[in-house]
């Protein structure tokens, strides 16, 4: 979907997103400063994000920080203690708007020093993909090429995660980019705005959903009967449209007890959705890569 076709403005849109993109790139580069041997998860979450809006946009997600095992999803909680190890493999992943219009990225810091090919595998995937998009590639070749640079390391690229196109307060759409070769396949048009994000596993390959959920995003106006409930129905909606939040924003404005019933008959009505932590088996290592783009007729344009 060319999410240029649903947008009056199309000059303002390109300049929107390559803003966001642009946003993007120096906060990986700064927030990668901050992954650091017993720096505080929670405050380099909350830094990325004020440096987010300090550049002039909004965070379009949390910030993710997804530790060893964990490939998605993960964000600190409210007053999360936890710290980063000497042997973890950090994957941070941020997401930046202008104006509505979505750019994502993420990188892979190693602590330990010890599993450079492994970050070196998502990088490779990701580049090699960047170099074959253009107007009328197939996705499942660009699953095919990302799948080869990982396995050509010996580590498995993980098959149920994969890339996606953004757009206007859309973090994720179509079309889906795979990580690896499909039968099925969609042919990418000239203006199309897609994230690649290849991750390599040292395990099977698969991802599961963990029971922590930290992140939400609003659904459709349900009737629910809690005041609270009724109130961050209101503000998500209003602040946040369809974009992911995550539960430790919700702090600032209500007590934690009341947060806990209303996001349980937010969940339960149907008006919010739940984005669980998405991880691989304890023990296993991930790294992940990702940067967006805008599809052009004999290549592409990197915004992040």
């Amino acid at each position: 979907m060319n999410v240029f076709d649903d947008t009056e403005d199309t000059d303002l849109a390109v300049k929107s997103f390559m803003r966001s993109g642009e946003i993007c790139r120096r906060v990986r580069e700064e927030g990668a400063k901050l992954v650091m041997i017993d720096a505080s998860l929670l405050e380099a979450a909350e830094e990325i994000e004020e440096l987010i809006r300090k550049a002039g946009g909004e965070p379009a997600f949390p910030c993710n920080i997804s530790v060893n095992e964990q490939a998605a999803h993960s964000t600190p909680s409210f007053g999360d203690k936890q710290v980063f190890g000497e042997k973890d493999v950090v994957k941070l992943d941020l997401g930046a708007h202008v104006d509505g219009f979505v750019a994502d990225t993420a990188i892979t810091i190693d602590l330990s020093g010890e599993n450079g090919k492994l970050v070196e595998a998502s990088k490779t995937a990701l580049d090699n993909a960047i170099s074959i998009i253009h107007a009328g590639a197939q996705t499942r070749d660009i699953g095919s090429e990302i799948a080869s640079a990982i396995e050509s390391y010996k580590f498995k690229p993980i098959r149920n995660l994969s890339g996606h196109g953004v757009g206007e307060y859309v973090v994720h759409m179509e079309p889906s980019i795979p990580n690896y070769r499909t039968p099925h396949t969609v042919e990418l048009k000239e203006g199309d705005v897609i994230a690649l994000e290849p991750f390599a596993s040292t395990g099977a390959g698969m991802i599961r959903e963990d029971r922590r959920t930290e992140i939400f995003s609003f659904e459709r106006p349900s009737p629910v009967r809690n005041q609270t409930a009724r109130q961050i129905i209101e503000h998500v909606a209003s602040d946040r449209q369809n974009l992911p939040f995550a539960e430790r924003w919700l702090y600032k404005r209500w007590p934690e007890f009341s947060i806990k019933l209303a996001l349980r008959e937010l969940l339960t009505s149907n008006a919010f959705r739940g984005y669980p932590i998405l991880k691989e088996d304890r023990g296993t290592l991930v790294s992940q890569h990702e940067h967006t783009l805008i599809v052009e007729k004999d290549s592409c344009k990197v915004i992040t």
